[in-house]
């Protein structure tokens, strides 16, 4: 596949108005199959790392959503994507939402339903491990929670008791017990648990649940979701919205303000 070819796919994908280059290195690479330049928009991809197209196109789109990302937070931060953590929640739910749509265009098959036997192994990790796993942790918070009245009865200190006796972190404890209180459907893991149990009301829960039953997302997409369903919220307050706005163009001034003195340092060294 050439490199202006997987640079139509991803245009396809999502359309963008700062252009790109699209580089396959003909290297391998022991660390990644590809990275992003974001001072120059150059894409590059060790084509010598991947089997298939197929590989190439995952590849290609993961960088791609580096671009995307970098490019529309440029418009607020200048130096955005040459000091900053690159895989973020956002980053991973953006990727999430890209590849999703290759598949749904047909540049991009994930296939784990064609191989007979990883098929059955998914079965079988979701009802007797992912399933079980949530059951399990469900009635630990429920013994969890009488150990703290017990101890409170007798006046044993339960965080020591937690701490000394059952060697638990505090953190993973508090989340146990968060999870047996709320009323989560086991089938979707623990972990995707905790956050469904992390949300207040009733039928938010219940629809941050659905997110995960349906499938097709990851978590970080569904936790993106929450994220941008929280700020819409707060973005109806006219106060809050202000004050954000306010904070966001301090920061982009404070930015280019620093910006300002390197250039002009730069120039005066000349």
């Amino acid at each position: 596949m050439t490199n202006d070819r997987i640079k139509e796919i991803l245009l396809d994908i999502q359309n963008c108005d700062i252009d790109f280059s699209v580089i396959q290195t003909g290297k391998e690479s022991k660390r990644v199959n590809g990275f992003y330049k974001p001072d120059v928009h150059e894409i590059y991809i060790h084509n010598l790392n991947l089997k298939t197209d197929n590989e190439l196109i995952y590849t290609a789109v993961h960088e791609y959503t580096h671009h995307l990302i970098t490019v529309e937070k440029q418009k607020y931060d200048p130096e955005f994507g040459i000091v900053c953590k690159s895989h973020t929640q956002e980053f991973w739910a953006k990727f999430g939402d890209l590849i999703a749509v290759a598949e749904q265009k047909g540049y991009y098959s994930l296939g784990w339903e064609n191989n007979a036997e990883l098929k059955e192994l998914t079965q079988d990790i979701k009802n007797y491990y992912l399933a079980k796993n949530g059951e399990l942790m469900k009635e630990f918070g429920q013994k969890l929670s009488r150990a703290m009245e017990l101890c409170r009865e007798a006046n044993i200190r339960y965080e020591d008791y937690i701490d000394r006796v059952l060697c638990l972190p505090r953190n993973t404890e508090r989340d146990i017990r968060k999870v047996s209180v709320a009323d989560v459907n086991p089938a979707i893991g623990f972990d995707n648990m905790k956050v469904v149990a992390a949300v207040k009301r009733k039928d938010e829960r219940q629809q941050v649940e659905q997110e995960f039953l349906q499938g097709g997302k990851s978590p970080s997409t569904v936790r993106e979701i929450m994220k941008q369903k929280s700020a819409q919220k707060s973005d109806n307050d006219p106060r809050t919205k202000l004050e954000k706005e306010k904070n966001r163009l301090e920061k982009t001034i404070a930015q280019l303000t620093q910006r300002l003195e390197y250039v002009e340092e730069s120039l005066a060294a000349l």
